[in-house]
């Protein structure tokens, strides 16, 4: 495996115990999730180092990521841009509001990122075939990605999915399975098909220990994009958890490392919908609860029993964080709104965390002199057909 210099290994999060890299996905100890660990006193990165780098992609990163620059599958994903959104900042009441724009990625969405160091794992260890869950965009990116890396790609997408995310899985000559229901239904098929082929290598999310360690990119963009600040909150649109947990670690790298001081407030912002994390977060619990009924338009977050919410938990409240829930008629106006004041076009799906942030500045959490990040998932034509819909309801 080409694997970077600092890259020491795995460790399982259930029992601690040390893995070697040629473990692929759960610890052979106790079948706990794995997680990517670093030598980080080997690792020599500093802020004029970085500064000399062209802005181009997630890879520019490498030293704290699991593979080299030049073994990567990559199509440019991440160097996405940090918009100033001053209208939305007067209205939220704070000093500055940062949309994090990752409907710029390649195909459209965040999990681009996620893809890209996770298909690269699933090459280097011989992979001929990946497989996955997913509400849409996952499947979509690792569709493109297990393409360029010349592997097959099998997708379980329930029916609710986007007919743009499914058309794409096809149009990149991924294995689509369309299965009737909700997330759960196609995650329980997934887990069939995944019995029946030996072969098939998981790229479900926190099965495989790669996803989450490419979504954590982001917060290293943000930082530097900045100027070294770190961000008074990040609102994060939340159903898997796998952008949470990948935001905690990079803030936590970034902190070790010495280039930045301080841990920015992480939100889950959640669909009243299906809420587990801030059910759980409310309660004061360590673990949510499944939702028994989810019900939401927004398709990328109705992920109602999500396996790593202690990982999510532990990560806002590290962080003197939160969550927030807000209802589908304010998310998709908060998506209008975006759209109407700053020109940017935001999944529904994300939008819920431009409804927490308004929610959060209604119950009076920010002071007034903050600067809020919001992080924009996927591009509002994913899904422009919901945001259209709920302007026709209006009369508009």
């Amino acid at each position: 495996m080409e694997t970077t210099d600092a890259f020491a290994g795995l460790e399982c999060v259930a029992c601690g115990a040390t893995v070697d890299t040629a473990e692929s996905h759960r610890c052979p100890d106790c079948g706990g999730s794995l997680e990517p660990t670093y030598e980080y006193d080997a690792i020599d990165l500093d802020r004029e180092t970085l500064a000399a780098r062209p802005f181009d992609s997630q890879w520019r990163y490498a030293e704290l990521l699991p593979f080299t620059r030049e073994s990567a599958v990559t199509t440019g994903e991440g160097a996405t841009p940090l918009v100033d959104c001053p209208d939305l900042a007067a209205e939220l009441g704070v000093e500055r509001v940062l949309i994090k724009d990752e409907g710029r990625n390649p195909t459209g969405s965040s999990t681009d990122r996620g893809a890209s160091v996770a298909v690269t794992a699933a090459a280097q260890h011989g992979a001929t075939d990946v497989a996955l869950p997913s509400t849409g965009n996952g499947g979509q990116a690792v569709a493109a990605y297990a393409a360029r890396a010349g592997l097959e790609s099998h997708a379980y997408l329930p029916s609710r999915s986007g007919f743009t995310t499914k058309a794409m899985v096809n149009v990149h000559g991924g294995d689509m399975n369309v299965v009737g229901g909700r997330f759960d239904d196609a995650a329980g098929a997934f887990e069939e098909g995944l019995a029946e082929h030996d072969d098939w290598y998981s790229l479900a999310a926190f099965a495989t220990p790669y996803r989450h360690e490419g979504a954590k990119t982001v917060f290293y963009e943000l930082a530097e994009q900045l100027e070294w600040t770190v961000p008074d909150a990040i609102c994060y649109p939340t159903g898997a958890g796998t952008g949470i947990v990948g935001l905690a670690k990079a803030a936590r790298e970034f902190r070790e490392l010495g280039l930045t001081d301080d841990l920015p407030a992480l939100y889950a912002a959640q669909a009243s919908g299906c809420a587990p994390i801030v059910e759980a977060a409310d309660d004061g619990r360590d673990e949510h609860e499944p939702i028994d009924h989810p019900d939401t338009i927004c398709g990328e977050l109705e992920i109602p029993d999500p396996a790593a919410s202690p990982r999510v938990l532990d990560a806002i409240r590290e962080t003197d964080g939160g969550a927030v829930a807000t209802d589908d008629p304010d998310i998709l106006e908060s998506a209008v709104r975006v759209a109407q004041a700053e020109g940017l076009e935001m999944i529904p799906s994300a939008a819920a965390a431009a409804s927490g942030a308004w929610e959060l500045a209604e119950r009076g959490t920010f002071d007034g002199d903050e600067t809020i990040v919001i992080v924009n998932t996927g591009s509002g034509n994913k899904e422009a057909d919901v945001l259209r819909s709920h302007l026709m309801g209006q009369g508009v």
